[in-house]
């Protein structure tokens, strides 16, 4: 199988490769076209700001073959938020604009943002991302931008408020949450993601 990690230059590339290979698949950080085409499953990892990820596509020329993509992609944080077609950050910023939502900023006085650390994710809709995975499960979180539930929710989290905590959409995958450091859920969600 091949797999790519899209190499937005932010983020855990190393540390989302590590677990990958944990799983028993190798995977490779690239971001030329030509292995993204002819790969099985990709991810679409993000940390940083909308800013630099966006720029970070455009000079790769990677937005419209993202937006055109058939494979199975999996957005990490960052990456499933600009799944969306536009995000609050830094005064607004339009995004790729597959799924119909935007991304906001968390406001809540009484929260400490980031909101980090672990938190419970909530099953909407079956999904198999979530083959094994018992309900309530507790999943790692670092975000300062949430996602509002939506008609592509498939679980949800709290903090201050309802948020969606994964999405789907055909084959466009969303987690707000870090898998790679969510221990044996996150390795076994992203195990389901190879799988599908």
């Amino acid at each position: 199988m091949k797999i790519i990690i899209l190499d937005t230059s932010c983020g855990n590339l190393y540390s989302l490769k590590s677990t990958i290979k944990k799983i028993g698949f190798d995977s490779k950080i690239t971001n030329n076209p030509n292995n993204i085409l002819n790969a099985n499953k990709i991810f679409l990892p993000g940390v940083g700001s909308v800013q630099s990820i966006m720029k970070k596509l455009k000079y790769d020329n990677l937005i419209k073959l993202i937006k055109n993509c058939k494979k199975d992609i999996l957005g990490i944080c960052l990456g499933m938020q600009i799944l969306g077609k536009y995000s609050e950050e830094n005064e607004g910023n339009k995004t790729l604009g597959i799924l119909d939502y935007s991304t906001y900023l968390i406001k809540n006085q009484h929260l400490t943002i980031p909101h980090m650390g672990w938190n419970k994710v909530q099953n909407v809709q079956k999904s198999p991302l979530f083959k094994n995975i018992n309900d309530n499960s507790y999943f790692y979180f670092s975000h300062s931008y949430a996602v509002n539930v939506n008609n592509y929710t498939i679980s949800t989290s709290f903090y201050g408020k309802l948020f969606s905590a994964v999405i789907q959409k055909e084959n466009f995958f969303g987690v707000q949450f870090h898998p790679e450091k969510s221990g044996i859920n996150g390795i076994q969600l992203i195990k389901n993601f190879l799988e599908i």
